[in-house]
């Protein structure tokens, strides 16, 4: 085999392993949500909040390359579920963050620390420098699948008529 199809080859294997760690974290992510009766998209912007802590509305939408009407309804949702709180900057009464409210998100935080054990426990061998490697490739991808989220949406918005037949009708979850 050619060193450019063994590439490919690797670069395909590479891919899926990503897809499917990816789609488990999603169901890991899923059961907790349902747990604590909210969507997923929900709780990943959660996840973002929980990371970061308090921000703007603004700030949420560009992290997760969502809108920012979008972004309302999930805040809206969030406060009402008790998981983020709003608050008006002292200096500037316009401007209003959101913050995470520390009691719900240890709720949350026990269910996940499943995943943080089994993480830590897979991590355990290897190298500080094989960790950093992880970590840019971590960094990396999340920055490149966030340009292609927003060029989707540009894309989409551009020409609604380039989506698929049946993209616009909404999946009923069984």
């Amino acid at each position: 085999m050619s060193r450019s199809k063994a590439r490919a080859a690797l670069l395909q294997e590479l891919e899926n392993a990503m897809r499917k760690a990816s789609a488990q974290g999603t169901m890991f992510a899923k059961a907790v949500a349902d747990r604590a009766g909210i969507s997923s998209s929900d709780m990943d912007c959660m996840d973002f909040l929980n990371m970061e802590g308090r921000m703007t509305a603004g700030r949420l939408a560009e992290l997760t390359g969502l809108t920012t009407g979008a972004i309302t309804g999930v805040i809206d949702r969030l406060e009402k579920a008790g998981f983020l709180r709003r608050e008006r900057d002292g200096d500037d009464r316009r401007k209003v963050f959101i913050a995470p409210v520390a009691e719900r998100v240890m709720e949350l935080a026990r269910l996940f620390e499943l995943m943080q054990r089994a993480m830590h426990k897979q991590s355990e061998d290897y190298t500080d420098a094989e960790l950093k490697l992880l970590l840019r490739y971590a960094t990396e991808t999340y920055q490149s699948i966030l340009g292609a989220t927003n060029e989707l949406k540009t894309m989409i918005e551009l020409s609604p008529k380039a989506k698929p037949a049946g993209i616009n009708k909404p999946r009923r979850e069984p």
